[in-house]
């Protein structure tokens, strides 16, 4: 494609596609089973499928934002409301869709009787897409997208996105598009980005305080009153080893798969 974006960017490349990898230890929402990248007859593996401690919640703010192609005249206008309502952009890409890869990305709406003009709309243009981070990011990105319904956008939140810039009578071409619910949001991210790796968000000094005292401390703390019981030559690197065998997040294995030989 010819068509390039305010920012440079053409349909189809990267824009800006690094590793959203934080350096903390691992934990359930940070592990996810193979995924393979759409239209691609390579699998990239994400995250290997493991068996987590099941009380640990830390999982990423994240949700999907689409820029249709009848919103990207309004491409800047967009981006400005996102940054002043306080999303961090972690992704972006500027992509054509075809019909195939929209009707596969919409394919739970598979059915419904504007199903077939929201396919051909959504692959009429290049299309921006964001992963934005930041609290609840799933509901209030939908909030400002506002009703899927223009005319109800522009009656009940007229100062949506879909209120201000939708298409009255065409409702598939209500300018936006955001996840539905937090899990939704992540299939959506891999779907678009399936290099991305998807780590805990932590996003304040009380949440790291908070997720310090109860995943880190206790085992660093029994760790260290080891190394002093033992006393190694090597304090360390013993404790390094320690760690690695007695961390209680790693994954979990059944014995007599764990005894067989390799």
């Amino acid at each position: 494609m010819s068509e390039e974006s305010r920012d440079g960017e053409r349909p189809g490349e990267m824009g800006g596609e690094d590793m959203y990898n934080y350096q903390t230890p691992p934990v359930p929402d940070s592990f996810w089973t193979p995924t393979v990248c759409p239209e691609s007859e390579h699998p990239y593996i994400i995250r290997g499928d493991f068996r987590m401690d099941p009380e640990i919640k830390c999982s990423p703010d994240l949700t999907l934002a689409l820029i249709k192609p009848d919103g990207m005249k309004y491409l800047d206008e967009i981006e400005s409301l996102i940054r002043e309502q306080g999303f961090y952009v972690v992704q972006r890409r500027l992509v054509h869709l075809s019909p195939e890869q929209a009707s596969n990305f919409y394919k739970d709406h598979y059915g419904e009787p504007f199903y077939p003009a929201l396919v051909t709309a959504v692959s009429a243009g290049p299309i921006k897409v964001l992963v934005l981070r930041a609290r609840e990011a799933v509901e209030r990105w939908k909030h400002i997208c506002g009703p899927r319904i223009v005319a109800e956008a522009r009656k009940m939140w007229p100062e949506s996105l879909r209120a201000l810039y939708g298409t009255p009578g065409e409702d598939h071409k209500n300018v936006c598009h955001g996840s539905a619910t937090p899990e939704k949001a992540l299939e959506e991210i891999r779907f678009f980005f399936p290099h991305m790796i998807l780590d805990p968000n932590i996003l304040d000094e009380i949440q790291v305080e908070d997720y310090l005292r109860d995943y880190v401390n206790p085992t660093l703390l029994e760790g260290l009153t080891q190394v002093c019981k033992h006393k190694p030559i090597d304090p360390v690197l013993w404790l390094a080893e320690w760690l690695l065998m007695n961390n209680p997040y790693k994954p979990k294995m059944e014995r007599l798969i764990a005894l067989t030989p390799t």
